[in-house]
């Protein structure tokens, strides 16, 4: 167990480095968006390129900051019946949806798009609109994050599991979100 136990502290860390990357394309986004306003709005000159490396990075966002959000379980998450549970009760309804939802959507995802982002990549795909951008970069944001998305997910069971068997304490305390 302790090589799973290895691998989820590597998957862990890239998940922390891929959050990273995601905070600061929220920061590149939100500075590019408000020039871009100014310099549309103030002195009437516009680029499509601006505009779409703001979409470029919200993609980034997601996908990338997705992971983190799963390994610090502040997930979204139905809790009709998840917030009553007790003791292990949490752990195994984690483990249900991980594994019955979470795996196997990720794995589809990551293997629909990317053959999508290969194409773009080997086409050299650009955006339709004048000044636009390549679109691999963007397109490469889907099976990335899809992907550590899937490795996160088994972190995450192997974490549970781990648990279950008593190898790692784990917070399984669920607040309420407030509505």
């Amino acid at each position: 167990m302790s090589a799973f136990l290895k691998f989820t502290l590597a998957v862990d860390w890239i998940s922390a480095q891929l959050g990273k990357v995601a905070s600061w394309a929220v920061l590149a986004a939100s500075v590019i968006s408000a020039g871009n306003a100014v310099i549309r709005y103030g002195l009437d000159i516009s680029n499509n390129a601006w505009l779409e490396i703001q979409w470029y990075l919200f993609a980034a966002t997601v996908m990338l900051g997705a992971p983190i959000v799963l390994k610090l379980n502040e997930h979204v998450r139905v809790d009709i019946i998840y917030g009553k549970l007790k003791r292990n009760g949490p752990v195994y309804v984690d483990l249900f949806g991980l594994v019955f939802f979470l795996l196997p959507v990720m794995g589809l995802l990551f293997w629909l798009t990317f053959p999508f982002f290969l194409n773009m990549l080997r086409t050299g795909e650009m955006s339709g609109n004048i000044g636009g951008l390549i679109r691999w970069p963007a397109a490469l944001m889907m099976p990335l994050g899809f992907g550590a998305m899937f490795l996160q997910g088994v972190a995450e069971i192997i974490k549970r599991i781990a648990y279950l068997r008593g190898l790692i304490e784990m917070d399984t305390h669920y607040e309420k979100p407030v509505q």
